[in-house]
């Protein structure tokens, strides 16, 4: 079962989080501050982060700035509102997906088996994919631009894989989040614009002026066509 590292200052909740967890069997770290959570990432060596955004000292942001700056690890939010700014603050800062507090644990069970299975995303056909400065290896689930491999946070990696899996072909952002999320039923949209702008940011040379991820007004996103 995946290693959860629980990051939340709420007794209540961390409790209740971490027995519920336990008791499917994962194994699980609780602890209280964004500091004590970075310092258990090096001996812990969790599988995926649920980290509250509101905590005291370094925040939740803060925290998911630092863990992704060295890795992909796989994050949750969790957050005591799912309004506009908590939601896009913690996306904005690399979080995979956000879970909205109080919640059952079979509803977190679940998000983290899908967040988790972006991590196992089929490998491709061998071979390497050019597409301008950008290298997409399907098989070995990388991606480099002008010779430097990208860091990407899983949503991040199975986002563009799909984009690129089809150039030119527009998706819905209900579509993307159907693939990408698994949110078949209740999809939130901010989740695929945050990842897009997030993905902008490391492949683009002028994200503002996106050449590879387009917005199609109205519709969605596509990748290329590259002129």
């Amino acid at each position: 079962m995946p290693r959860v590292l629980l990051i939340e200052d709420d007794p209540s909740v961390r409790e209740g989080v971490e027995l519920g967890l336990r008791r499917r069997g994962h194994e699980i770290r609780a602890v209280a501050t964004g500091e004590a959570g970075l310092a258990a990432l090096g001996d812990f060596r969790p599988d995926l982060v649920l980290l509250d955004l509101m905590l005291p000292g370094m925040n939740g942001v803060q925290v998911c700035r630092r863990i992704r700056e060295t890795s992909q690890l796989p994050v949750i939010m969790l957050t005591a509102r799912g309004d506009d700014f908590d939601v896009v603050v913690g996306l904005e800062a690399g979080a995979d997906d956000y879970i909205v507090k109080p919640a059952r644990t079979e509803v977190i069970e679940a998000r983290i088996r899908a967040v988790l299975r972006r991590l196992a995303v089929p490998a491709g056909r061998g071979g390497i994919e050019s597409h301008g400065a950008l290298a997409v290896d399907r098989a070995g689930l990388a991606v480099a631009k002008a010779g430097e491999r990208l860091l990407l946070a899983p949503s991040e990696l199975k986002l563009l894989l799909h984009l690129s899996a089809s150039p030119e072909q527009v998706f819905s952002r209900q579509q993307l989040l159907e693939h990408v999320w698994e949110h078949s039923y209740h999809g939130d949209a901010r989740l695929v614009d945050a990842c897009v702008r997030r993905l902008r940011q490391k492949i683009e040379d002028v994200p503002g002026s996106p050449r590879y991820i387009q917005t199609v007004r109205g519709f969605g996103y596509r990748f290329g066509p590259l002129t």
